[in-house]
């Protein structure tokens, strides 16, 4: 359910952590002749260390409820939680809240309106955001970075699906067998990989493109489950201890869910942000 675990790169996480290669530069080759002393390069590589942190939450529940399952309650709750930590690891990826790992994407410099009208050739109006897009493409390009995909969030859709290129074609081209109830749209824009997905605009952002190479994520055995009917919890929204209810006194079912992440974003200035801001009048 996290569209940044769609187009980021994915590592094998053990409890203590992973190194992975960060490359830093491009080897290099030059034309020698016979016995001729052969060039020399550098692999422009170092590592990193990706450490797991663990995401939890309990939700609470009356026996009864556990008991009658109506309209498959629990079912509908694991997919609740598991969207709900989807949603909380793209928003430590994307805009640094809560997040444990340092580096986020919103740390990056380069941003572009995606209805900025001072971005116009005189075309029709949709053909604007065509503009806009290939703004943010040359940030990366002359920044000497690579644009592999894009992220954006519903709040994009209305300017996604009106949008142009100067030749007259769609270019958020959808893909054929995409499942109607899909939490996540999945398609092409530019040439690039495309996904429109739940939580990733942060006003005024509503999305991002950039090289997701730049993006390494792990996990560690998945989302786990523990039920309690007899411990006593915090149910204050401080968790200061001002509301501790006991659950065997009150009849009530507590699920844990937790699950351990590893993120690392290497470079958040091969990212650029699409917004919708606007210039003052």
């Amino acid at each position: 359910m996290s569209t940044v675990q769609r187009v980021a790169r994915q590592v094998q996480l053990g409890p203590n952590g992973t190194d992975v290669t960060v490359y830093t530069g491009d080897v290099t080759a030059g034309w020698v002749g016979e016995n001729q002393t052969k060039p020399t390069t550098e692999a422009g590589a170092s590592l990193k260390t990706i450490k797991p942190q663990k995401l939890a939450t309990i939700f609470v529940v009356s026996a009864e409820t556990v008991r009658a399952n109506p309209a498959n309650f629990m079912n509908d709750m694991r997919d609740r939680v598991a969207e709900a930590f989807a949603k909380a690891f793209d928003s430590a990826a994307l805009h640094g809240t809560n997040t444990p790992f340092g580096t986020y994407i919103d740390q990056t410099t380069k941003s572009v309106s995606l209805v900025d009208s001072d971005l116009t050739d005189g075309a029709a109006t949709e053909a604007n955001t065509y503009l806009q897009l290939n703004a943010g493409l040359d940030a990366i390009v002359t920044d000497d970075k690579e644009l592999t995909g894009f992220l954006f969030d519903p709040k994009a859709e209305p300017l996604l699906n009106s949008a142009v290129d100067n030749s007259g074609r769609p270019l958020f081209l959808e893909s054929t067998y995409t499942s109607e109830n899909s939490l996540i749209r999945p398609g092409r824009l530019m040439g690039r990989p495309s996904y429109v997905g739940k939580g990733v605009a942060a006003s005024p952002v509503i999305g991002y493109g950039g090289d997701w190479t730049q993006v390494v994520w792990g996990t560690v055995g998945g989302i786990s489950f523990d039920v309690s009917q007899e411990a006593s919890i915090d149910m204050s929204a401080a968790l200061d201890g001002s509301n501790i209810v006991s659950l065997w006194q009150n009849n009530l079912v507590a699920v844990r869910a937790e699950a351990e992440y590893g993120l690392l974003v290497n470079d958040p200035e091969a990212f650029v942000q699409y917004t919708t801001e606007t210039d003052a009048p």
